[in-house]
């Protein structure tokens, strides 16, 4: 059953790198974080991609995340997440590329067992990708989801950081 809004986040934990090596830039010792936690007391962005490193994950879903990260964060949000099945490494590494350091928090969830909690998950194992989340938007506020927005195949618009900046 998918999460829907009004209801409490399911408890979990997605893993974050935000060490990086000084010699060779890779990143270090990914630290388990728990979800209930960080969005306790707090007003939070969650948005998930179906993977790292994918064309409209890279050319525009985190892009304008990073690029409206101090619009939406002035209205309120204490934290923005991007969260994908992916592990934490990887994360760190396509959040680096992107310039997200400081604006957007790259959570991995590599087994895709906190992506099943909500209801987000989807086979793309035909396409070679195994099991791998909805593209979505969540707002939460004091762990309960306020907004959701999921995606259909192919489409990007409930997702979108503007979306978000128009729902806050």
């Amino acid at each position: 059953m998918t999460i829907e809004v009004g209801q409490t986040l399911p408890a979990g934990e997605l893993s974050e790198s935000i060490e990086f090596d000084s010699e060779n830039g890779c990143p270090l010792k990914p630290e388990n974080q728990d979800v209930l936690a960080l969005t306790k007391g707090k007003k939070v962005v969650i948005f998930g991609v179906p993977g790292a490193f994918t064309p409209l994950c890279s050319s525009q879903h985190l892009p304008g995340y990073v690029e409206h990260a101090d619009s939406i964060k002035a209205k309120g949000v204490d934290d923005i997440i991007c969260l994908s099945v992916n592990d934490a490494f990887v994360m760190a590494a396509w959040g680096q590329q992107n310039k997200a350091t400081g604006k957007v928090r790259m959570m991995g969830d590599g087994s895709a067992a906190y992506t099943k909690a909500l209801g987000l998950d989807r086979d793309l194992t035909g396409g070679g990708m195994g099991i791998r989340c909805y593209r979505f938007a969540m707002i939460v506020e004091d762990g309960v989801v306020t907004y959701l927005g999921v995606e259909g195949s192919g489409e990007f618009g409930v997702s979108k950081a503007e979306t978000i900046l128009e729902q806050l």
